[in-house]
């Protein structure tokens, strides 16, 4: 009887921590299977206010931004033929997110503001008055919505939401500052920036 005791207590622990495991490995599952239902579908054509400004138009790549595991949103880059990164301020493109969380439009509007300052484009004076912009342009998003920003070379950039006009940043400096934060070689998300490039030429 002593030895039957002994046995039967590491068989129940073995058991409990397979049935742990594959309690795990089921809520992982699905846990992948929810994200992936909940992820948007991305057009591969270009948005039509796109399409309206940049000449033959095409998808450049596309990526997720995350933070700490959360997805904010997905990115699509398009451009115009022999499109050049290094001059991109030159060039007519469009970049287009697409929501997957709430986020309130002034919050969006600061933090496109605070990585302008991380990469030291614009003076001081000149991120308040494009995060005066900014505020007055962006709105609250919901999951789904989509932002379009496209770059007009030597005027501005202007915006749409889900293809419908905002308005316009009649200024190129402006243009320049809020684009490098995805398309400048400093920006803080590398790995986003690589897959919005990853077919640009």
């Amino acid at each position: 009887m002593s030895c039957s005791s002994r046995s039967s207590g590491p068989r129940r622990g073995a058991g409990r921590a397979a049935f742990a495991a594959r309690a795990r490995a089921a809520a992982l599952l699905v846990a992948a299977m929810l994200a992936t239902a909940a992820a948007p579908t991305l057009a591969r054509e270009a948005p039509p206010p796109v399409r309206a400004v940049v000449p033959e138009v095409r998808l450049a790549g596309q990526g997720r931004l995350t933070y700490f595991g959360l997805h904010v949103y997905d990115a699509q880059l398009f451009v115009p033929p022999g499109f050049e990164v290094r001059r991109f301020a030159e060039q007519p493109f469009g970049l287009e997110l697409t929501y997957a969380r709430r986020l309130d439009g002034k919050r969006i509007a600061e933090r496109s503001r605070d990585e302008m300052a991380r990469l030291g484009v614009g003076s001081e004076a000149q991120r308040e008055r494009w995060m005066a912009a900014m505020t007055r342009l962006f709105p609250d998003v919901d999951a789904g919505r989509r932002l379009l920003g496209i770059n007009l070379p030597g005027v501005g950039a202007r915006f749409f939401a889900d293809d419908k006009l905002l308005g316009d940043v009649d200024d190129p400096a402006f243009a320049r500052a809020f684009f490098a934060i995805w398309l400048d070689e400093r920006t803080s998300e590398p790995t986003l920036r690589g897959a919005l490039l990853q077919s640009a030429r």
